[in-house]
């Protein structure tokens, strides 16, 4: 399989994308990341190693600290009849998970840049049409209400989660093939509109609000990256915002969460639609500055719903205290922050569609994170995404792990070409 795709890439043997822009709209992103010009190549280049060993640091560390929460915040859950699964049931479950994310991780690092932007299309659509699949009647598998994930026996699939590194890669080709339309609202937004409403569509029968969002934050800020004209991202923007407040008061139970997270403590929210988030709040406020010691969470038995997946960062900060939900935070401001420098010296580098994919995996764990961190605390709405690298779930760690190494690619092909090397 890994030949055919590597047979993809046809003469292309660069790593350069076949389209780079030669200014223009892209220069207003340039400046907007501190590339108003390309820096000069460091001379200790010839020395740096292969792979950016701290990005694998801080990246293992996460998957660690999550795999230990995740046996922590799911030991007690052997009690519940309604799970009726050993103790270590969900620690195994997630050990299987990881190691299926770094096998597909370990293949995604070796296919070269320049493939991944010419399949990035047949990514997107093959994404689409499992978006479609799981909505078959007697293929997708229904949860909660919600009909997200494919059940492949060891393994629970979820689309929605794939397409986020469909949408990364394919926001990354599209704004490199229409850089001399990024001005232009028919040719240059209009296209990816449209694919974004069919997506839209696909995500809330599922329905799965929170990962439309993320997928719409990356698109748009790939775009606004790759120097959309500014009035007409503001515009955009505004509209999308006035799109997803209608979709929130158009279904009552949206609204009914919005108005329980303004008042998470009154009786009837408390018991209600505000129940995950006081009991998120009470498990922070137990926590204070140190925590009460790994494993003595009381929040985790039985209070807090899906303190495993969503709320990992509650039984966390009740755990590990102040000191440790900080620890988290710096760890994903560091690996966001450093995503964000990959890619602008991919572009310095003139590899247009390897920086926007490296600053879109950047885009794509920042955002999830701010609405996880700022759903766990009480600071947005409740709403059901996973702490990237950390939260149980098979699907959100192939999806990570896989857009990782892809930016770990992009990384180590910068170093080569930085060596005087090809790529």
């Amino acid at each position: 399989m890994l030949s055919q795709i590597l047979r993809l890439a046809g003469g292309s043997k660069s790593g350069r994308r076949s389209h780079e822009p030669r200014g223009g709209a892209f220069a207003f992103a340039g400046s907007l990341t501190g590339l108003s010009s390309a820096p000069a190549l460091p001379a200790r280049a010839a020395t740096m190693p292969a792979v950016d060993r701290p990005l694998i640091g801080v990246v293992v560390a996460l998957l660690l600290l999550g795999t230990v929460m995740v046996y922590s915040a799911s030991i007690s859950l052997a009690d519940s009849p309604r799970y009726n699964v050993t103790p270590t049931h969900f620690l195994m479950r997630h050990l299987l998970s990881i190691g299926v994310a770094f096998c597909a991780a370990a293949i995604a690092f070796q296919i070269p840049v320049a493939v991944w932007q010419r399949i990035a299309p047949y990514v997107f659509v093959g994404a689409f049409a499992l978006l479609v699949v799981v909505l078959v009647p007697g293929v997708g598998k229904g949860v909660n209400g919600a009909k997200r994930w494919i059940a492949l026996g060891f393994l629970n699939l979820q689309p929605s989660e794939l397409m986020k590194v469909a949408c990364v890669l394919y926001a990354a080709n599209f704004t490199v093939r229409k850089q001399d339309f990024m001005n232009h609202f028919a040719k240059g937004f209009l296209p990816m509109a449209f694919v974004m409403g069919a997506l839209g569509v696909l995500l809330l029968l599922q329905p799965d609000l929170g990962a439309f969002g993320v997928i719409v934050a990356i698109s748009m800020g790939i775009l606004f990256l790759g120097g959309v004209n500014g009035r007409l991202f503001a515009g955009i923007s505004a509209a999308l915002a006035s799109v997803f407040v209608l979709v929130i008061w158009l279904s009552p139970w949206r609204r009914e969460r919005i108005f329980a997270y303004l008042d998470p403590w009154s009786e009837g929210n408390a018991l209600g639609k505000a129940y995950q988030l006081s009991h998120s709040l009470i498990a922070f406020g137990r926590g204070e500055w140190f925590g009460v010691g790994l494993g003595g969470s009381v929040e985790k038995l039985h209070y807090l719903p899906e303190a495993h997946t969503d709320f990992i960062l509650a039984v966390l900060g009740e755990e590990l205290g102040l000191v440790g939900v900080m620890t988290v935070v710096v760890l994903f401001y560091w690996l966001i922050k450093r995503s964000f420098e990959i890619g602008r010296q991919a572009i310095a580098l003139e590899r247009t569609f390897a920086g926007l994919v490296a600053q879109g995996v950047g885009l794509w764990i920042g955002v999830q994170t701010f609405i996880n961190v700022g759903v766990a605390t009480g600071l947005l709405p409740t709403k059901g995404l996973t702490l990237p690298l950390m939260s149980y779930g098979g699907s959100a760690l192939l999806s990570t792990l896989v857009a990782i190494a892809i930016l770990l690619r992009i990384d180590r092909e910068n170093r080569v070409l930085m060596r005087g090397g090809r790529v």
